[in-house]
């Protein structure tokens, strides 16, 4: 029971006892005093009524009248003249029904207050005797109004005391109900702080709890920090600190294998023309700084655009995939002047003759070697033209190629036209490859007639351009519902990066999911890291609001932004998707499998699930379970 109840409870037993013992007190203390104002009453009645028949006649007419006149214009149970020798002379009796107090209240409290009695003289001698009697229902009337208002007051005052000591409890309550608010969130796997109460002992237990919750920031702050230390020194140039050769490699290779970006896009190969000149002319530190340089502006060209990456490759030569460009040619002007911009000019003077710049295309699925020999090429021909040029290599694509608003079109007919589908993809446990922890559901797109399907990369960016990735992601849920009532099993769906800080679609998303809530148990959401730590803020109240409802809520492609992953404390989130560049080749890559160990205990130890992306083969899951790897999924398990 509540303590607003059990404060009710002793309210109205107390107010009920004080209201009983202040009735009995009052009621017999005004029934005492009205008896005694009634008796004195009836002795003054009957004087009065006495004197005034002494004066008269006393025939009997007379009597008569006298004492009816008396009895109508007073308020008397009765009137009676009897006679010296005991003979009625003249009576009057009240035969009218109690009114001004019910007939139960009145037997309660019996009004006994003494007849009035006076002698009558004829001249010297006595004519009689006069009792009388005031009718005590203006008593009981006066005693009954004084109980109900009696009885008014102590309701109005338990109401009163009620409603005051509801609020007086809620905020002595409020900072408890923060404490139980901030240990349920730890037992959700989020670990937040609350602010410390006023009173002694919630303070005690607030800053204990606050303590421990300040202690586990701390620790996993810093074995993010550990493992964010580790992750750069295996992943990283150690003079330029972008993407080593092996960690870029693995990038391509999703890039050319997975469905998270298009199914064309273009690399760019940037080497430098004589670099043991210039080892030579600008010694160890002078030559660290120009290739940090170069770097820096090829990584930073693709802060516009999403999954962009940067790597050297060799000691002088540098990559960059670009899966957003329209062409090669495109993607190829755009870094040349960034670097004729902000690179060049710096060292242009000392250097006339110091880099070459190629592009070429790639399709998904294409092999990285003869990728990387058509680059070469390129690059080959690149240096042909003379100092400081670059060149592109076009070939045909398969890419659907469109204006944006014949995309807008498309696209919208194919979520109001039902064009949209899913294809499902294994999530299997560690344990072993027969044992599916959920389905993942990924979108496609049907695009004509003959059945040809787009994957997610191959529309949603332009989808995102033109804003409409929020029907698109409904769409996705609905569909993943009909899977759902048709069959067995959970299935997890993907969320755009640029949908989830979408307020309508947050309100359309928990409207629809509110009219299954059997099968909410058994839906997961995605949504890709980079847009989790875009809107953190955004992505936190949806996580929250979809997990009230029962889904289960994780990121994909996890491990590219993880000097931030400190944050994922206060998430509550049931599972993460380590990204395939830390997971291809892990077999041989005894830097990654340290990290990829730590991250798993990290995750653990927050409650989080550890799922494997990009899984090229079944002879990788007993390492990865031997890692702390909870699941897989990829081309080698589906």
């Amino acid at each position: 029971m509540s303590l607003v109840k059990q404060l009710w409870i002793a309210i109205v037993v107390v107010m009920t006892v004080a209201f009983g013992g202040s009735l009995v007190v009052s009621v017999l203390s005004a029934r005492s005093y009205l008896e005694q104002q009634l008796q004195v009453k009836n002795i003054d009645n009957a004087t009065s009524l006495a004197l005034s028949l002494t004066q008269l006649d006393k025939d009997p007419v007379t009597v008569e009248l006298q004492v009816a006149a008396q009895f109508d214009a007073g308020h008397y149970r009765f009137i009676r003249v009897v006679s010296p020798t005991g003979e009625t002379l003249v009576e009057r009796v009240y035969e009218g029904e109690l009114y001004g107090a019910p007939r139960w209240f009145a037997n309660l409290i019996p009004i006994q207050a003494d007849p009035g009695q006076a002698q009558i003289m004829d001249g010297w001698k006595q004519f009689g005797t006069i009792t009388l009697a005031s009718h005590e229902q203006y008593v009981y009337k006066s005693l009954w109004e004084g109980t109900l208002e009696l009885l008014a007051w102590f309701v109005l005052g338990s109401v009163l005391t009620g409603v005051l000591g509801t609020l007086a409890i809620r905020v002595i309550t409020r900072p408890l109900r923060d404490v139980v608010d901030q240990a349920q969130a730890i037992a959700e796997r989020r670990f937040l702080t609350v602010p410390e109460p006023r009173t002694p002992e919630l303070r005690a237990v607030a800053q204990a709890m606050n303590a421990m919750v300040e202690r586990l920031k701390a620790m996993f702050a810093e074995e993010s920090s550990r493992l964010e230390s580790l992750r750069k020194k295996v992943n990283r140039d150690p003079v330029t600190g972008i993407a080593n050769r092996e960690y870029f490699m693995s990038q391509l290779r999703e890039v050319l294998t997975g469905e998270m970006h298009g199914s064309v896009g273009s690399l760019v190969l940037v080497r430098l023309a004589y670099l043991n000149e210039l080892n030579a002319k600008l010694g160890h530190q002078r030559a660290d700084q120009l290739l940090r340089e170069l770097a820096d502006v090829l990584f930073h060209s693709g802060d516009e655009h999403p999954g962009q990456r940067a790597g050297r490759v060799k000691g002088g030569e540098f990559a960059v995939v670009c899966p957003t460009y329209a062409s090669p040619t495109e993607a190829a002007r755009d870094i040349y002047e960034r670097l004729c911009r902000d690179w060049l000019p710096h060292w242009e003077p000392e250097f006339p003759d110091l880099f070459h710049l190629a592009a070429v295309g790639y399709e998904r699925n294409q092999s990285i070697g003869d990728l990387m020999t058509r680059a070469d090429e390129a690059l080959a021909k690149a240096r042909a033209k003379g100092p400081n040029t670059w060149h592109a290599e076009e070939t045909p694509s398969t890419k659907l190629s469109m204006p944006a608003e014949q995309w807008r079109t498309l696209l919208t007919e194919a979520v109001a036209g039902g064009q949209l589908s899913l294809a499902f993809y294994p999530v299997v446990r560690r344990e072993g490859g027969d044992q599916p922890l959920h389905q993942e559901g990924v979108i496609r797109l049907q695009v004509d007639t003959s059945g040809q399907l787009l994957s997610a990369g191959d529309f949603m960016p332009m989808a995102a351009s033109l804003n409409l990735t929020a029907p698109i992601d409904l769409g996705v849920v609905r569909l993943a519902i009909e899977h759902l009532q048709q069959g067995t099993g959970d299935v997890a769906v993907n969320l755009s990066a640029e949908t989830i800080g979408d307020f309508t679609f947050r309100n359309q998303l928990l409207q629809l999911l509110q009219g299954y809530p059997a099968l909410c148990k058994r839906l997961l959401f995605e949504v890709p890291e980079y847009g989790v730590f875009r809107q953190f803020d955004a992505f936190r109240d949806l996580t929250r609001a979809l997990k009230a409802l029962g889904c289960r809520v994780g990121i994909e492609y996890f491990g590219q932004r993880f000097a931030e992953s400190a944050q994922l404390a206060s998430l509550g989130l049931d599972y993460i998707k380590v990204h395939p560049a830390y997971v291809r080749g892990i077999s041989e890559n005894p830097g990654n499998q340290e990290f990829l160990k730590g991250l798993c205990n990290m995750a653990h130890a927050l409650g989080i699930a550890v799922i494997a992306l990009g899984v090229e083969s079944k002879d990788d899951l007993p390492l990865l379970a031997q890692l702390g790897f909870d699941g897989a999924t990829g081309p080698g398990v589906r």
